[in-house]
């Protein structure tokens, strides 16, 4: 007898002891649980963050102290009505920036 005759026999005794069902039912639970743990623990957190930080730039008001993403820190001066903001970043020195590019200024909440 050959070699590739009896890996086949040995194939065919092993895939008949197998169990036929439930397999496929396992796999896609098991899938399905891996999609509901990672929407728990990353996509919830990130959207929650998200309407936080949403509502933090509606509520500017003028003299809170933000940072810009590129890490210009100053202060709120004047809220335009079209998504600008002016900000004081030194004496007499101002810039107008797009709403969306600030974050709030944690420095002083980690000093007190």
């Amino acid at each position: 007898m050959n070699y590739l005759a009896i890996f086949l026999q040995a194939a065919s005794a092993e895939a008949a002891q197998a169990p036929k069902g439930g397999t496929g039912l396992s796999f896609f639970l098991m899938l399905a649980l891996i999609f509901v743990v990672m929407w728990l623990f990353m996509v919830r957190p990130q959207q929650k963050r998200q309407k936080e930080l949403n509502q933090f730039r509606d509520s500017l008001k003028k003299g809170d102290k933000v940072v810009t993403v590129g890490g210009i820190y100053g202060t709120v001066n004047e809220v335009k009505g079209n998504g600008k903001i002016v900000l004081e970043i030194d004496a007499n020195v101002k810039i107008t920036v797009d709403k969306a590019s600030l974050v709030k200024d944690f420095s002083e909440a980690q000093q007190q």
